[in-house]
């Protein structure tokens, strides 16, 4: 199979798996991370669960967990969407070859080098859907957990500070499956370059890192939750 790509494809796909690898441990298992926008929600999310403790009526928190829930569940819907586009071009190989070779661009040639880049993409789209749909199914965890938290009058007791650090922990999981979601879509869209070239794979990638990293770090976004930033 190595013998379908040419020296520079498997340079091209080593460059966006070390990109994609090297952005999640950062993002998850480093020092660096803990400062990123994904972290500081974190961080929100413990304050939100103890606040809601102390709270008699918790309407409010079940709307915007809902609100969560739903926007897991749209994701999935997407990525089964994409499974399918991406299953249709699989089987498709001759008809969509034949229509890009009209584009002026530089397809690759081989049928099989073609028919390996779809089920790759098809391959990301699968690990996206699961994610998301993984996490559509933590949020509803979170929901009942929501539901069983002690009454406001309880919530100095030992029962209710450990109901509120499991809720927490959990909650933070399922954010951190709709995150690796929400980064195989992104990293989804760098791939689709391989399709044209190995050249625009690498810079697709780098692109996307940019971009990424760029709101992770750098985005108006996180200087908005940042307390030692002067009042406007």
């Amino acid at each position: 199979m190595l013998g379908w790509f040419d020296p520079l494809d498997l340079v091209a796909i080593s460059v966006f798996v070390l990109a994609w690898t090297s952005y999640a441990v950062t993002m998850e298992w480093t020092r660096l991370g803990r400062g990123a926008l994904n972290a500081r929600m974190d961080e929100e999310r413990a304050v939100w669960m103890r606040r809601m403790l102390r709270r008699e009526s918790r309407i409010v928190d079940t709307q915007i967990m809902a609100a969560l829930q739903n926007g897991a569940a749209f994701f999935a819907s997407t990525s089964l969407l994409a499974i399918g586009g991406a299953l249709t071009v699989v089987r498709s190989t001759d008809q969509v070859a034949s229509i890009l070779s009209t584009l002026p661009v530089s397809m690759p040639s081989a049928r099989e080098l073609w028919e390996v880049k779809s089920v790759g993409l098809t391959v990301i789209f699968v690990y996206t859907f699961y994610k998301f749909a993984w996490s559509y199914r933590l949020f509803n965890y979170v929901a009942i957990m929501l539901g069983a938290t002690p009454p406001a009058s309880e919530q100095g007791s030992e029962e209710a500070e450990r109901h509120v650090r499991r809720t927490t922990r959990l909650f933070r999981s399922a954010a951190m499956h709709f995150n690796r979601g929400q980064r195989a879509l992104f990293f989804a869209l760098a791939y689709l370059g391989w399709f044209i070239g190995p050249w625009v794979l690498i810079a697709s990638t780098a692109a996307v890192v940019f971009v990424v990293w760029h709101r992770q770090f750098a985005s108006d976004s996180l200087r908005a939750l940042r307390d030692d930033d002067p009042p406007t």
